[in-house]
């Protein structure tokens, strides 16, 4: 069973933090005497209460870059609006969540069943999400996806579960017309097999990059599958290699990729033919389970350079390296970091304090609050349509050029390529 994990953040020094540059400075709740009613109900924070804020993620396995990087975007965004609201003290309990949909359920299960839980944040991965959102929305509690970007979660036809679900990452839609178009555009490759692992976020992403793909002209010869645990590939490749396409679109994660991007070389036919991989793939953990094997390896992926995020995250990295010694070990910091602004200027909206001290949110409020968010983030404009998407998407492809672990940091290695 997953753990949990609880964060108190203080204070950093210095007033004008990120929050002030991307959010701007929001009014403290009002006082009111009356209590606060709300359909869904109301969370009340007793006088010197922590306001607990939820998050699962992936924390562990091969995937955990993911879900750790987008753990710290959050943290950051607590310290950068001081560590608390009108005296609450802010408090993250996060849950490892695995990326599979029972690591969702169970955490989600776990946020929904504690009464303090103000709104949650994550999942790294859509199959998570896809457990977990109408867990948490069966008991009002509304989720801010950080990472997960599978089509169906904003669809206009999703379910009513999903309907307390948002997400600062943008929609899969987007980048698979854009893969497709970068492949059939720019790497003038007429023909692909597609691989993915089953997950939401893989299989709907290839499907819609393969209908696009089709629609400029380009063959798809066959959509492959695998399992996110596989380890030999020779068949699924040996099949591949008989198609003989020009290029093998795979957005699957680390585990399996990188016994793709290890094995094909070896299999007959297969040696010049190309890999593209996507999302799942901005992480060191691919370097070092890929070996030397990666170097030279493509994946697509939102365009986090400083020139994409504006001027406010040169500044956001340099503090990441000051907290955690490092710099960025995958690339959804951004989002997260959005995600948590969003959260917090809910909160402050919606919130009432009584003449006792207690704070009072209605949940209902709080979720109209966030579909209604607007503001100049750190990963881009945030603003949210009524289905919960929030993000703008600027399309980027990464080459990894070094297989060294040690020298991983995103736009180095690996180094945007393209545009």
């Amino acid at each position: 069973m997953p753990n949990l994990s609880s964060l108190k953040v203080s204070g950093w020094a210095g007033a004008a933090g990120l929050h002030l540059l991307l959010a701007g400075v929001v009014a403290t709740p009002a006082m009111a005497a009356d209590p606060v009613s709300d359909p869904l109900g109301v969370i009340k924070i007793q006088k010197g209460a922590p306001i607990q804020i939820g998050g699962y993620w992936v924390l562990s396995g091969p995937d955990a870059a993911l879900g750790i990087d987008s753990k710290r975007g959050v943290e950051l965004a607590f310290k950068d609006r001081g560590g608390k609201i009108d005296g609450h003290q802010l408090q993250l309990n996060a849950q490892d969540s695995l990326c599979t949909p029972e690591g969702g359920q169970t955490a989600a299960t776990k946020l929904a069943a504690n009464p303090a839980t103000v709104i949650v944040l994550g999942s790294a991965c859509s199959s998570e999400v896809t457990a977990a959102a109408p867990i948490l929305w069966k008991a009002g509690i509304t989720n801010i996806g950080t990472s997960a970007s599978a089509p169906k979660l904003t669809a206009p036809d999703r379910k009513p579960g999903y309907d307390g679900f948002v997400r600062t990452i943008p929609n899969d839609l987007d980048q698979g017309k854009a893969d497709a178009e970068y492949v059939f555009n720019t790497l003038k490759k007429k023909s692909i097999v597609t691989i993915h692992d089953g997950s939401p976020f893989a299989e709907q992403l290839q499907a819609v990059m393969a209908g696009r793909f089709k629609e400029l002209g380009g063959t798809v010869l066959s959509q492959e599958a695998t399992t996110p645990t596989e380890v030999d590939m020779k068949p699924l490749l040996t099949n591949v290699a008989a198609l003989k396409p020009d290029l093998v679109y795979m957005p699957i994660f680390v585990a399996a990729a990188s016994q793709i991007i290890r094995q094909a070389k070896d299999v007959p036919g297969l040696e010049k033919t190309s890999l593209l991989g996507s999302n799942g793939l901005m992480s060191a953990d691919l370097i070092q389970a890929a070996g030397s094997s990666v170097v030279g390896f493509q994946f697509t992926y939102q365009d986090i350079s400083p020139e994409a995020l504006g001027k406010a995250y040169p500044k956001f990295v340099e503090a990441y390296k000051a907290a955690y010694g490092e710099a960025p070990i995958s690339g959804y910091h951004a989002n997260a970091y959005d995600a948590a602004t969003a959260a917090l200027n809910a909160i402050e909206k919606v919130a009432v304090t009584n003449d006792n001290g207690d704070m009072l949110i209605g949940k209902k409020a709080l979720r109209d609050a966030v579909f209604a968010t607007q503001f100049d983030g750190l990963s881009g404009r945030i603003s949210c349509d009524k289905l919960g998407n929030c993000a703008q998407f600027h399309h980027a492809v990464y080459e990894y050029t070094n297989a060294d672990v040690s020298t991983y940091e995103p736009g180095k290695n690996p180094k945007k390529i393209y545009p």
